[in-house]
């Protein structure tokens, strides 16, 4: 039966708000780190520490070094697994390389030089067995065994099971528990029809026998309709160090009715699971989550307040955890000046969409309802400069920007959709700074600007529709950003911020 919705509200989903998709989670004794999905960003696979699966903290990247990869970036799902002392993040570069694996013996970093593994296919599954061999599983359902410290296989590639017949079948992972190897999987596309799904074996090469009650998670059925998450899948199972069992998996809230249009991505999501001895998992009780929790938790070690400042005042040597580019960046073109509190920005030619790695640097939104706001300093010296606050996802964007005609300075907003765009009428600027503004009310984004520390003025409001996974494609969610371009040539102009500030 499904948890009593009476009881006091334990615990919210999502646990981590926002673009963090695809979570692969391990326990260290009693404490659990996590591993999410990051594509084109970087530093790349954000790593999160928790002490009860419900407050999670970031801690580090396991992609952080430019030459980890050596090429362009786009990393599909990942697994972090313990073994021996050493944690390990295995994953998929799809556009550069293949699969591989980095270790580390501090989750936090630094991260080690990839190890390539010969695996067709995304999302690979590292397993290590009681036996002290190792596997390793794709989205193709083929095993081997592999030289863990190499990544040589030691084995042939043999397909191990077909999944139950739901479409993009992904996101194998392996367990061994009283006598059975069970392999779990995510089925059904990661939309509106995604799903957990599990078989066991008593060999782990098979043959597989799938569970009579899958999935084990969904909300494609009648008990997830009009949940306010959507399109749960692709999940990690893990035993708390108080011997309960939890599930791991994303899902995404939408910004509409129907037909649902979600603006954040898919996000890290957290249920019970009941397993006892023998038998199949049970996930909360009927398969499905809910925003408002009452399943028992453990004892909660709340994230400590500074890791929540909504406040970057570019003081700090480094930019926070929570801040990434698009690609790896072109370093000239950032500059941190923390003695003065500044954050410069020198736009190359690139625009964002375009391939290579535009001069942006963002953070995830976290929130439906939010509030972003910078105040810059920039005066272009030519009409094809143009800086300020964006919003981002899968290479369209939503801009509020200065930019110069006819010697004057103005501020409009921009909205590109593919090939489209959409300007706002101008608006003619005073000299100094200016402040900019973002907000999301759901259904919409507002855009707005003061100067001279007078009230905040509309300038444009759009459809949140238009920015959509289900609009744009691909599967991330919204960046918030400072934006710089010379749209075709180098900047002249350098864009100072003097800060940031974020309200979810």
């Amino acid at each position: 039966m499904a948890h009593d919705t009476t009881e006091e509200i334990t615990y919210h989903n999502p646990v981590i708000p926002g673009f963090y998709p695809d979570p692969g989670v391990c326990c260290v004794g009693n404490d659990y780190y996590l591993v999410n999905s990051s594509f084109e960003y970087f530093p790349g696979v954000p790593v999160f520490h928790s002490k009860d699966l419900v407050n999670w903290e970031q801690i580090g990247h396991c992609i952080h070094r430019e030459d980890q990869i050596k090429g362009e970036i786009n990393i599909f799902a990942p697994t972090i697994r313990y073994h021996d002392g050493t944690f390990y993040m295995i994953t998929t570069n799809v556009t550069h390389g293949g699969n591989f694996f980095v270790t580390a013996e501090n989750p936090a970093g630094p991260w080690s030089d990839p190890v390539w593994i010969d695996m067709p296919e995304i999302d690979p599954d590292l397993f290590f067995d009681d036996n002290e061999k190792t596997y390793v599983i794709t989205s193709r359902f083929e095993l081997a065994e592999i030289d863990i410290t190499t990544g040589r296989l030691l084995s042939e590639r043999r397909k191990i099971w077909n999944s139950t017949g739901g479409r993009y079948p992904e996101a194998p992972h392996i367990y061994r528990k009283d006598g059975f190897y069970y392999l779990m999987a995510a089925e059904g596309g990661t939309e509106e029809a995604h799903m957990v799904t599990i078989a066991r074996s008593h060999n782990i090469w098979g043959p597989y026998i799938d569970n009579p009650a899958n999935p084990i998670a969904t909300h494609v059925n009648y008990a997830g309709m009009g949940n306010p998450i959507q399109g749960i899948g692709h999940a990690d199972i893990i035993q708390a160090h108080d011997k309960t069992w939890w599930m791991v998996l994303h899902g995404y809230r939408s910004v509409t009715g129907y037909p649902p249009h979600h603006i954040l991505g898919r996000e890290t999501c957290l249920a019970p699971v009941s397993w006892p001895k023998g038998t199949w998992p049970v996930v909360n009780g009927n398969g499905t989550i809910s925003l408002n929790m009452t399943a028992p938790t453990l004892p909660q070690v709340p994230v400590p307040v500074k890791q929540r400042k909504p406040f970057t005042d570019f003081e700090n040597p480094q930019l926070g955890l929570e801040w990434n580019y698009i690609q790896p960046p072109v370093d000239e073109n950032f500059h941190l000046n923390h003695k003065e509190g500044t954050l410069t920005l020198n736009g190359s030619a690139l625009t964002i969409g375009e391939k290579g790695n535009p001069t942006f640097v963002g953070r995830r939104l976290t929130g439906i309802p939010f509030e972003a706001t910078i105040r810059m300093k920039f005066d272009p010296q030519s009409e094809n400069e143009e800086a300020g606050l964006t919003l981002v996802n899968n290479g369209s964007h939503f801009d509020i920007v200065v930019y110069t005609k006819n010697g004057k300075r103005f501020l409009s907003v921009k909205l590109q959709f593919g090939q489209t765009i959409y300007l706002s009428e101008a608006v003619e600027l005073t000299p100094g700074h200016i402040d900019l503004r973002i907000e999301g009310t759901g259904p919409e984004f507002i855009f707005s600007y003061a100067q001279n520390n007078e009230e905040f003025e509309i300038v444009e409001k759009a459809d949140a529709r238009f920015l959509s996974t289900e609009t744009v494609g691909w599967f991330t969610g919204l960046y918030i950003g400072l934006y710089a371009t010379g749209k075709g040539k180098p900047a002249k102009a350098p864009a100072v911020f003097d800060w940031f500030e974020y309200r979810d």
